[in-house]
């Protein structure tokens, strides 16, 4: 770096500090980024012990329940419960509005509820204040006050000339005042980095993981680079206007539709060319093609009734009484293996449907940096829609393994014979049900997180690429804007 872009930088430092409207705003902000580490903090702290004291309880009844048939255990079920990342203090994503629990049952897949937007007022639509937001949203208003007449002013003063007179060129001054905005965002940045790696470490116990460790550098890193594209593009625009108040206007003006606007008509376009189906009709859908596969419940079942012939011949008796196994279990096992299959796959083509309405907004980001940090924040502080849908996966796969566990063990342990009226319900020992693991949701490994969020953070890059080009060749420009004085 030349030494004129650091006596520019420096001097955009301090005339940023020198004037009490700045300080004011600058103290405002630096309030509002606490407010929400703590306010994140607290979040945290409280949903996770609270879903951690839930998990133990459910754990607890499940071991506590006494002999019983494994089919009734296997429709007692299970509730299985979404742990929140140590970073998702500092995005919330979508963490207030996904479900957080979900119960498991045999036969039967549920939907995630209790969600925190089920139980909150109104207020909620208008968003919650997280750090991510205030970086995202408020920072560039900040930047934009600092550097909208960055140019502009010295062109309206005249000051201008005399600058580009004193062997000072355009990409100097373009690189000085983008360094000189940027150095006053990190000074409010910076110590919040501290205090977010303080936090973060505090509520991993002190345990540091290498996978969350890269999460947060990536996050600091995107954050930086996302401040850098703001400070360029709103010195290249104080210095492609004549006056102060039409740099600050076209801002402005910027803002309300790249950060308000446009990511509602992104989603709303989304959903227009990629509609998914109401819950009903999603529910109604597998209901019929799992009609079509038969009912495991009904002996008179033709599908079923096929399963039966063929074992009575396999084994060369008359009777599923005579079977070597429990014929009722097995029944189930089948059952439940169909109805799962059709199950995930409707699932999985509900979530494709989603993702694709999600590409259109990742897509935007090209147009849009907002956009593509909001969702590379949200992925690596996994309070995205992926973790989400890896939370179901995850579940469903544990739902089937339990309700398949309870099946086998009727097929082993239980008789085809039915008791008699004055005879005890059969039953098998209570010691089995710990052979049941618990629930442990698994965090995504942040290898695979990059790979889903490639064109998000390809489009960020882009940007980058772009914004320098910019101050590069911006000088054939902007030599042409003429002089007000």
């Amino acid at each position: 770096m030349s030494n004129i872009i650091t006596t520019i930088a420096k001097q955009t430092f301090k005339a940023a500090f020198s004037t009490k409207a700045t300080m004011a705003l600058i103290i405002l902000l630096g309030l509002s980024l606490c407010m929400a580490t703590y306010v994140g903090w607290q979040n945290y702290k409280s949903q996770q012990n609270q879903r951690l004291h839930y998990k133990e309880l459910v754990r607890a009844q499940w071991l506590a329940k006494p002999d019983k048939h494994p089919h009734r255990m296997a429709h007692y079920g299970y509730l299985a419960f979404r742990e929140k990342h140590e970073l998702s203090f500092f995005d919330f994503g979508i963490e207030s509005f996904a479900g957080v629990s979900i119960f498991l049952e045999a036969h039967k897949q549920n939907t995630v509820n209790f969600s925190e937007a089920s139980f909150a007022n109104g207020m909620l639509r208008f968003g919650e204040i997280s750090v991510a937001m205030v970086l995202q949203l408020l920072i560039p208003l900040l930047i934009f006050f600092l550097g909208y007449n960055s140019i502009s002013a010295e062109r309206e003063s005249g000051t201008l000339k005399i600058l580009l007179c004193q062997n000072v060129s355009w990409k100097q001054l373009l690189w000085g005042k983008t360094i000189g905005i940027i150095s006053v965002c990190l000074s409010i940045f910076l110590p919040l980095i501290l205090l977010t790696i303080l936090l973060w470490a505090s509520l991993s116990n002190w345990q540091i993981n290498p996978d969350s460790g890269l999460r947060l550098l990536l996050l600091i890193l995107c954050y930086s680079v996302y401040f850098f594209i703001v400070s360029a593009i709103t010195v290249l625009v104080s210095a492609y206007h004549q006056s102060s108040r039409a740099a600050l206007t076209t801002l402005l003006a910027c803002w309300i539709f790249f950060m308000v606007i446009m990511p509602r008509v992104t989603q709303a376009i989304g959903d227009k060319i990629h509609p998914s189906p109401s819950k009903i009709e999603f529910a109604n859908a597998i209901s019929a093609d799992i009609s079509k596969q038969g009912d495991s419940h009904n002996p008179d079942d033709t599908h079923y009734a096929s399963i039966k012939d063929s074992l009575l011949k396999a084994y060369h008796v008359d009777d599923v009484k005579k079977l070597p196994f429990n014929y009722g279990g097995y029944i189930m096992a089948e059952g439940e293996k169909i109805s799962s299959k059709i199950y995930s796959n409707h699932q999985r083509l509900l979530n494709a449907n989603f993702e694709e309405q999600n590409r259109i907004t990742m897509l935007s980001g090209f147009l849009n940096p907002y956009l593509s940090l909001k969702n590379i924040s949200m992925a690596l502080t996994a309070s995205d829609f992926k973790t989400f849908v890896d939370f179901q996966n995850q579940a469903e796969a544990y739902r089937y393994q339990l309700a398949q566990k309870m099946n086998k063990l009727q097929i082993d342990k239980m008789s085809n014979i039915s008791p008699g009226k004055t005879d005890k319900p059969l039953a098998i020992s209570r010691s089995n049900w710990a052979q049941q693991p618990d629930f442990n949701y698994k965090f995504t490994r942040l290898g695979t997180v990059l790979k889903s969020e490639m064109l998000a953070l390809t489009s960020l890059l882009c940007w980058l690429m772009a914004v320098v080009v910019m101050i590069q060749c911006t000088a054939r420009w902007v030599k042409t804007i003429p002089n007000q004085n």
